[in-house]
């Protein structure tokens, strides 16, 4: 088999749509044109090459066995919207961050989920799976949600902590990445799960393959996002939308979301641990590693630091995210409907911000 035969239709389309969108974004930046086109072309390069690095992730992780792989995949699979958040700190695009951080969470565990379950029920009907492991997840999630919302809070005026938001979100950050530190432990000794119902059911790549397509999506996507975060300001200032709705919405989807439709994939085919395995721990991840990653670098690379403070109707959108993830994995059944519902919930959250103050170039 040729390597292109090796690589599959899936990585194929996703790198012809890459190298097209990059082509016409770069051909567009040359000629000087400005505003919503290049936003756009750089927004579905980066889609694009984030699922390009989803791919490269499972094939690596593939030979390192189904604990050592949702290691890599934290470690490597939020790599497009780190790249982007470390640009837009730098350009003092905090609430671009901070939205794209939390609307990660809810694009995941809302949008991605709700679409595995709809359209997995849709097709199988009420659907059956092992609540043992995604409800461990859930649980996780809420935790590490909670700990995202109490900054708000605590730090409020008249709260115990008002005017230490800097040095309180800088402690949540801490904690959460030692939960994150004594996770990996415990996932790589854990038994096998969804990455290795994954690896029997796709063919593994050469390991020069799998380095390769990684080495180059994560140049790739290195390259665009400064086109994304550069073009952000005057797109977003023409078509007067709000940074909150550019956050939760565009970042979160094209820099996450994407890759995780191989979640709804694997529902369809009605593997439903699979696809909540690859949902939830996508959602988690960014709560848990990304989170607070970017709290500690805003220290040193930015105009100014992030913090947890958020605005309150987030807080309440990721509070109920977690709940819902929880309710919906303690049965073990998931049915159409449910789908529906957190599709509804992730449109309403996206409307509430949508009329925000638009950004300014």
């Amino acid at each position: 088999m040729t390597t292109l035969g090796m690589l599959g239709r899936t990585t194929l389309v996703l790198g012809a749509v890459a190298l097209t969108a990059i082509a016409i974004t770069a051909a567009l930046r040359i000629t000087g044109v400005e505003g919503v086109p290049p936003f756009i072309g750089s927004a579905v390069a980066l889609a694009a090459l984030a699922a390009l690095v989803g791919e490269g992730t499972d094939q690596l992780g593939a030979r390192l066995g189904p604990g050592a792989t949702g290691v890599l995949q934290s470690a490597l699979g939020n790599l497009p919207e780190l790249l982007i958040s470390i640009f837009a700190l730098q350009a003092g695009l905090v609430a671009v961050v901070q939205t794209a951080l939390v609307g990660s969470i809810l694009a995941n565990t809302l949008l991605v989920l709700g679409l595995a379950l709809l359209l997995g029920g849709l097709r199988n009907g009420v659907q059956t799976f092992s609540s043992e492991a995604p409800r461990m997840i859930a649980a996780l999630l809420v935790l590490a949600t909670a700990a995202m919302a109490i900054p708000t809070f605590a730090t409020a005026p008249g709260a115990p902590d008002a005017g230490h938001a800097v040095d309180l979100s800088v402690v949540v950050a801490l904690v959460l990445l030692v939960v994150f530190a004594a996770s990996i432990p415990f996932s790589i000794g854990g038994g096998p799960g969804a990455s290795a119902q994954r690896i029997e059911t796709e063919e593994i790549w050469p390991l020069w393959m799998a380095v390769g397509l990684l080495a180059v999506s994560a140049i790739g996507a290195a390259v665009v996002s400064d086109w994304f975060v550069e073009t952000l300001r005057p797109a977003m200032a023409s078509l007067r939308i709000s940074e909150e709705f550019v956050g939760l919405v565009i970042v979160a989807i094209a820099g996450n979301a994407v890759e995780n439709l191989v979640g709804v994939q694997a529902a369809i085919r009605n593997h439903v641990d699979l696809a909540l395995s690859l949902i939830l721990n996508s959602a988690l991840q960014v709560a848990l590693a990304l989170t607070p990653v970017l709290v500690l670098l805003s220290l040193v690379i930015g105009p100014q630091p992030m913090t947890l403070v958020i605005q309150p109707l987030l807080v309440g959108a990721l509070a109920l995210t977690g709940l819902l993830a929880a309710l919906i994995t303690l049965d073990g059944r998931s049915t159409w409907l449910e789908g529906l519902a957190l599709i509804g919930l992730y449109v309403i959250v996206a409307a509430s911000v949508f009329w925000g103050a638009p950004i300014r170039a």
